[in-house]
């Protein structure tokens, strides 16, 4: 299941629900991409719509990939709808933007099971897309991150560019600042939600 097969209830110009999965599918592809193309000619309205449409997408999508691990899905979701931001300029608006969106969210989900030494859980029919090589261009997404960054309160900031950044595990960034895990990772999971809802803008819930 992909992230625009995630459960809705969409609807056509017509005002017709779809009928057939295919469809669903078609209309949110539809849908998402008329938002997407809105937001980067500027339309702010249409980018909150869209990264709020996003969060509760991505969050079924990692959600039934972690199994036990539950906890980290906010997490992944947060820091997936700020790499969208980072990499926003790299999408081509003639190509689908679920399949662009499914790469960002499929490299988030390796580069976590990498970290963790662990194997996703998956049905069969989603291994070839895990270990499909990710299409996201990087381009100069990490210096839109060290800007998004300057806007964290200093602890925050440090501990998400040590280990989301530069690759460093929690327990060796744990080490080197004294801080117990449990502490570095509270300070990760606040600093990204608190990144996201400044990327939806003020009225974020």
């Amino acid at each position: 299941m992909t992230l625009a097969q995630t459960p809705i209830t969409p609807v056509t110009s017509g005002g017709v629900r779809p009928n057939k999965d295919q469809g669903s599918v078609q209309a949110v592809e539809e849908r998402l991409r008329a938002l997407m193309i809105a937001a980067l000619a500027g339309d702010e309205q249409a980018y909150r719509t869209l990264l709020t449409d996003l969060g509760g997408r991505l969050r079924a999508y990692y959600a039934r990939r972690l199994g036990p691990e539950q906890a980290a899905v906010e997490d992944l979701v947060q820091e997936t709808l700020i790499a969208v931001h980072t990499r926003r300029s790299t999408y081509d608006a003639a190509r689908p933007f679920t399949a662009w969106l499914h790469a960002i969210a499929r490299y988030k989900l390796i580069d976590h099971f990498r970290a963790r030494s662990a194997r996703p859980t998956v049905s069969t029919e989603d291994v070839a897309e895990l270990l499909a090589a990710d299409e996201s261009a990087p381009t100069d997404a990490r210096m839109d991150v060290e800007r998004l960054l300057e806007g964290l309160p200093p602890q925050p900031r440090r501990f998400i560019r040590a280990v989301k950044l530069d690759g460093r595990s929690v327990a060796e960034v744990s080490a080197a600042s004294g801080v117990s895990e449990s502490a570095v990772k509270v300070a990760i999971h606040r600093g990204l939600k608190l990144l996201s809802r400044r990327l939806k803008g003020p009225n974020a819930p």
